[in-house]
């Protein structure tokens, strides 16, 4: 989910609420206590700091294929200098088709980079978290896939 090596990504006991007073840009903090509600109501998980800059709901647990195993936020977001990064851990590409009814944003392997939450579709973007969130969650498999979050059901590990 982060950038650095997951591994240093852990919960924290930091408080969300303060967090999110220190965001400088006034959009990205506008839109980051948007995505608190938002991911709130969607997961009904208490948000929670992920190192000491992603905003976290739920966990999910994952082992690849070489035995690393770890726990991530199972929905969560940061608010970043240049975009508000969404993180879709079960991949951008089980999304293409409500990614393309989203509005302006960009996007990397598991995330949704979005400059201003005006400007996209708010149904959309929470059609998204709720999918991925499910699928985290619900499916068994998933946490155990073998290589990427964007990995076809042929190269997840057996539940």
């Amino acid at each position: 989910m982060a950038r650095s090596d997951s591994s240093t990504t852990r919960p924290t006991d930091a408080d969300v609420t303060a967090f999110l007073a220190t965001v400088e840009h006034p959009v990205r903090r506008r839109d980051a206590e948007r995505l608190v509600r938002l991911m709130h109501r969607v997961t009904g998980e208490e948000p929670r700091m992920w190192g000491p800059s992603i905003v976290g709901f739920g966990t999910y647990h994952y082992r690849y294929a070489s035995g690393r195993e770890n726990d991530t936020a199972a929905a969560g977001f940061s608010p970043r200098k240049a975009a508000t990064t969404v993180y879709l851990m079960d991949g951008v590409d089980e999304h293409a088709e409500l990614l393309g009814r989203l509005g302006p944003h960009s996007v990397g392997k598991a995330c949704v980079y979005v400059k201003d939450l005006d400007a996209v579709d708010l149904d959309v973007l929470e059609e998204m978290v709720r999918r991925s969130y499910t699928t985290l969650t619900g499916s068994p498999a998933f946490g155990k896939r073998a290589s990427g979050p964007s990995a076809g059901s042929a190269d997840r590990a057996p539940a």
